[in-house]
């Protein structure tokens, strides 16, 4: 494999690192800016979803505005729209200036989400395509890591009593921090080429040549050539619209993108991944536990996503997929089941040792000895006694003390679905959806898809908060897993196989 096409690809996907590291940062900074703010659940949901929502907007847009001006311009544009978020979520003053800088950073989540792996796929071979295609969900995953990590050491800083950084402070760092990759990424991508199947479509063939033995050579770039002009002297060159694509030879394609795409958002990743450190508070570890289990997430994410990227060229997309989903499925419903065999009671000697903000133990002492069989009705009777705020401060500390619970199982299960989603859903559904449809309607194809996934996304992380109060932990991860079930009979039934395909060979097999 040609060293310049790993080093392009990997710029490229710098994106996706952007929107990990932006993802996995929003759980811990929510510890501290949903008290600060008082926000309720409904806010609290709105500023961790926000990007997503913007998302939904630039992925319908980037998409066809990439067909016309090209994959390179946008992506210039998104790293740019990354800095500008960093910088305006530091700064924010208030509940809307944080969602609002959030949606400015949405908006290049979106366009980068696509775009990169698009473009990835039109500077790789058959060969290579599923390992260069997965560099996107590597770095998602290396940009989650990176954000726990940090969001760790300053969360540890801040607690060991720090003269710098305080409980008002410290998630503005958090969030600022993202500026310097953003940069980064600004100025690396000036330096990688344009797409040279995109140039094609533009009639800019000489350059398109130019690159392709730039970056690969005589031989390679010669086959590579052979196979786009075979493709290109029968494109249709009619205009394509939203309409053009339910042509009859496009709907099976499409049906496949769609059914990806909702279910890899639809079985909750993002909000384990953005609600990481309330959700390993709910099993009673404490809020210290809860952001360390939030770095061994990230590490799993990261380790099995190595495993697609070794596999997907080798056992192919499909059965990835399967084994995955059915991992995913069967892990969300051992979290179901711990959760509902938890209880929760707190004792006179626990509640003296408990270190409260903003409140004395003996606003606690309605609770003494009191049973609980479920969290709803321990959360809520907290809620109402000691206030949403108060309550939301200490909440780590209370359900350390009260819980009892096989916290082992629920991690288990957790990092069961996050290895899962990390060899299959995660990169898999990338791949298929940059291979599967002809260049003339890729950008359009999957700007739709991308923003029924990213409406997902939002929808999932929106109502997340709300579901945790007023269903329970237990019946949440109970749809969740059932939701998963029901996606891999779907695909048993309709999952293509890609694997060692030129663009061009998937388009003739898969497009009639």
């Amino acid at each position: 494999m040609s060293r310049k096409v790993i080093l392009i690809a990997f710029v490229v996907s710098l994106g996706g690192f952007l929107f990990g590291f932006d993802a996995g940062i929003i759980s811990g900074v929510m510890s501290y800016a949903g008290p600060e703010f008082d926000l309720n659940d409904i806010q609290i949901g709105w500023v961790v979803s926000s990007p997503s929502f913007a998302a939904m907007i630039a992925m319908l847009i980037a998409g066809r505005l990439s067909d016309i001006i090209g994959r390179k311009k946008i992506l210039i544009f998104v790293a740019f729209l990354y800095a500008v978020s960093a910088v305006f979520s530091a700064y924010a003053s208030s509940y809307e200036m944080l969602y609002i800088a959030r949606m400015i950073g949405g908006f290049g989540f979106g366009a980068a989400l696509i775009l990169a792996p698009t473009y990835i796929a039109e500077i790789s071979s058959a060969k290579n395509r599923g390992k260069l295609v997965s560099l996107q969900q590597l770095n998602i995953v290396l940009g989650f890591f990176a954000a726990f990590l940090s969001n760790y050491y300053l969360n540890k800083v801040n607690s060991a009593g720090s003269d710098f950084f305080t409980d008002k402070n410290v998630w503005r760092y958090m969030l600022g921090i993202e500026f310097i990759p953003a940069i980064l990424y600004f100025i690396f991508m000036f330096f990688v080429p344009r797409s040279p199947r995109w140039l094609y479509t533009k009639n800019m063939i000489d350059e398109a040549k130019r690159i392709l033995h730039r970056i690969y050579g005589g031989e390679i770039a010669t086959e590579e050539i052979r196979t786009i002009e075979s493709v290109a002297k029968s494109t249709d060159n009619s205009k394509v619209s939203l309409k053009s694509l339910l042509k009859p030879s496009l709907r099976f394609i499409l049906l496949v993108g769609l059914v990806i795409g909702v279910l890899q958002q639809i079985t909750g990743i993002n909000a384990v991944y953005f609600y990481a450190t309330s959700i390993f508070k709910q099993t009673g570890i404490g809020t210290d536990a809860a952001f360390s289990s939030g770095v061994l997430l990230s590490f799993i994410t990261v380790l099995f996503t190595f495993v697609a990227i070794f596999l997907i060229d080798r056992m192919g997309r499909r059965p990835l997929l399967l084994i995955g989903v059915a991992g995913i499925s069967i892990s969300l419903l051992l979290c179901a089941y711990g959760f509902n065999q938890a209880t929760y009671k707190l004792t006179a000697n626990e509640i003296s040792t408990i270190e409260l903000t903003g409140m004395t133990p003996d606003q606690l002492a309605f609770a003494i000895d009191k049973q609980y069989s479920n969290d709803l009705d321990f959360k809520n009777d907290m809620k109402q006694s000691l206030g949403t705020q108060i309550y939301a401060k200490n909440e780590g500390a209370i359900l350390e003390a009260a819980t009892s619970i096989n916290a082992t199982l629920i991690l288990a299960g957790i990092l069961g679905f996050i290895a899962c989603f990390a060899f299959s859903l995660g990169p898999v559904m990338w791949v298929l959806l940059s291979e599967l449809y002809p260049i003339k309607y890729r950008g359009l194809a999957i700007g739709v898809i991308g923003f029924v996934n990213s409406f997902t996304s939002w929808v999932v992380q929106q109502i997340f908060p709300w579901e945790l109060s007023n269903l329970g932990n237990a019946v949440s991860f109970l749809i969740f897993g059932l939701i998963a079930l029901v996606g891999f009979g779907v695909l048993l039934k309709i999952l293509p196989e890609t694997k060692g395909k030129s663009l061009e060979e998937i388009e003739a097999e898969y497009v009639k």
